[in-house]
């Protein structure tokens, strides 16, 4: 042993800690007594009635969420962000979409020569177009909206209307939906839209009028298409629009009319069901991208050997801004500064690869969350083992987060089950709580019930319940009759009041578990010998009936023997009460002979046998 000053003063830090320890947990203890008390007399009052009123609250709730705010949709919102963050794998692009962007590179260049800046003059995307059609592209979407003639190239303007004539639909351009208010100013009905298809079979014509802000030309505006987006209420772009809704008629947008240029098979191509489609976005990988000016220029401008231009060959292409200065970014769950042009591309790569991604109702997530709310507290209800339950829940939530992140990464589905997780996780903590309650007034726990005075209830009674075995039962029946036993214990001692139950002798799955699992020990104070007979008896017939409730159940067959040891605990110091309360527990588990639990414990009204043992 060493006696050195470093001990000297480990000994003396030791020391300090202790005491300090014990003050701390003694004011910690007032602290918890304060709230925890009122909750175990709240528990009292309500006993397992809390549990059914829970659910009807939370599911009440979701009923008004569902018909007003829709929060857990906006936590969908976010978490969906997250989820495309966190996926390990994320769909690669198929090469068939192109983006072909007015980036600085091509701006300066044409400005280097002696031709101009920006803008462009109509003749130069006259340019891009035949430079796209002599490159083998199948079809041109223009995110440039060409709205009004340029005084200054009219030949430009006439160049760019033939090129529209000539390419008989392969050539799309920018048309934008105005607010509708301008509506009622309109001369355009939805069925003069271009490309309009009616929706059912019995359309109005002609639909009604709709605002629309459509390229100069003739045969521009007959080949144009809407460029639109739809943000949510946080200002993100997740979803794209697919078409417009006007009366009895739908107005395609641009990414769904290039994606019929793609020649894809896909039929719900050309007649999506809903008009918004989820983009899957990608933060790894990016769409091919080219130039404008190496395509009008036919060689290589902006791109070079180390980035070689995307082949065009068969592709459909987008064509918009990228360079700096030019106001066209959109918000996106992957970049908060995503040229528009891209979130058009990427909602035409979804439709061409198929690769959108699919999300059930918004209906399902609430009624997921109704569901696993019953659930939850139709378990705590019926009273099973918190360790359990804990463990189950834990598991279950996992299994779900994995299944959603595995539906997103290699199925493109996104089951929002985070926030109905998030929602059942606070139903579960607070059934937790309430439990936890619940089972510190049945174990005496001083935190949630006034401490035991010896002065006015000397009188302590032991019982020791020990579930029979039962030879007719394989092991796994015996071990759902015990399980549904303990459960009926349990909750009759939860809901009871002056029962103090040590739940078990040993600690659940200890290697002594498997021959003392059978015993359960339930203790009660009283003020006198024959009243606290009386108070046993009375619990006792409760548990008995508890347990026959339902005749078909596991716990009604189950046969108990108990035994009964009672004394006076009283003493003049704690000591004394210790050593009696140590003799009246050992007198419990050497007791014999046992008897059955009846409905009417009768025996209980007697006093001691001859032998000196409680019978």
């Amino acid at each position: 042993m060493g006696n050195g000053p470093g001990h000297a003063v480990l000994a003396w830090l030791h020391t300090r800690m202790a005491t300090l320890g014990v003050r701390a947990m003694d004011a910690w203890t007032v602290v918890l007594r304060g709230y925890r008390r009122p909750l175990a007399w709240l528990t009292l009052r309500l006993r397992f009635a809390f549990f059914p009123l829970l659910a009807m609250a939370a599911i009440g709730w979701l009923g008004w969420d569902w018909t007003h705010e829709r929060s857990l949709d906006a936590a969908e919102d976010a978490i969906f962000d997250q989820v495309l963050q966190w996926r390990p794998v994320e769909p690669t692009p198929s090469g068939r979409v192109v983006v072909v962007e007015i980036d600085d590179c091509s701006i300066d260049y044409f400005r280097s020569v002696g031709e101009g800046g920006w803008p462009w003059s109509r003749a130069r995307h006259a340019d891009l177009i035949d430079g796209l059609d002599r490159a083998g592209v199948r079809g041109v979407g223009f995110d440039v909206l060409f709205a009004d003639r340029s005084a200054q190239d009219p030949q430009g303007d006439l160049l760019l209307e033939e090129m529209a004539k000539a390419g008989d639909g392969r050539f799309l351009f920018a048309a934008s939906r105005l607010h509708r208010d301008f509506d009622g100013r309109a001369s355009l009905t939805a069925d003069l839209a271009p490309a309009a298809y009616a929706r059912t079979r019995a359309a109005t014509i002609p639909g009604p009028t709709v605002a629309l802000m459509l390229p100069y030309g003739e045969a521009m505006a007959r080949q144009s298409a809407l460029v639109n987006v739809a943000r949510a209420e946080d200002g993100v772009v997740r979803d794209v629009l697919l078409y417009l809704e006007a009366g009895d008629w739908n107005i395609p947008a641009l990414p769904l009319r290039l994606a019929a240029l793609a020649d894809h098979p896909i039929a719900a191509v050309h007649h999506p069901r809903k008009p918004l489609l989820r983009v899957n976005w990608r933060t790894r990988s990016q769409l091919p991208y080219a130039s404008a000016a190496d395509i009008i220029e036919q060689r290589p401008i902006c791109h070079s050997d180390a980035h070689p231009m995307p082949s065009l060959s068969d592709t459909v292409a987008l064509v918009g801004y990228t360079a700096a200065g030019i106001n066209d970014v959109k918000p996106t769950p992957v970049n908060r500064a995503m040229p528009g042009v891209e979130v058009l591309a990427e909602a035409t790569e979804a439709l061409v690869a198929g690769s959108a991604i699919r999300m059930p109702p918004g209906w399902v997530k609430y009624v997921l969350a109704a569901l696993a709310t019953l659930l939850t507290t139709l378990v705590f209800w019926r009273g099973q083992p918190h360790k359990d339950v804990d463990s189950v829940f834990v598991a279950i939530n996992a299994l779900l987060l994995l299944l959603a992140f595995a539906g997103l990464t290699l199925f493109g589905v996104f089951l929002d089950i985070f926030a109905s997780v998030g929602f059942v996780s606070l139903c579960f903590g607070a059934c937790r709580m309430y439990s936890g309650v619940q089972r510190g007034r049945a174990d005496g726990n001083s935190d949630y019930t006034a401490e035991h005075d010896p002065a006015a209830e000397p009188w302590t009674a032991v019982v020791r319940l020990r579930l029979l075995p039962d030879p007719t039962l394989s092991a796994r029946s015996y071990k759902v009759r015990r399980r549904e036993y303990r459960r009926v214990l349990r909750r009759h001692v939860y809901a009871g009041d002056g029962i103090v139950m040590i739940d078990g002798i040993v600690e659940r799955k200890h290697v002594m578990t498997a021959m003392l699992d059978d015993i359960a020990t339930l203790l009660w104070n009283g003020s006198s010998e024959a009243t606290l007979r009386d108070r046993v008896r009375k619990d006792l017939d409760a548990l008995q009936a508890e347990l026959v409730r339902y005749p078909r159940a596991p716990a009604a067959r189950a046969q108990l023997a108990i035994s009964l040891a009672m004394a006076e605990t009283g003493g003049a110091s704690p000591d004394a009460r210790r050593l009696k309360l140590r003799s009246l527990l050992r007198q419990d588990f050497n007791q014999l002979p046992e008897r059955p639990l009846e409905a009417a414990n009768t025996f209980l009204d007697t006093g001691p046998g001859p032998d000196g043992e409680t019978a």
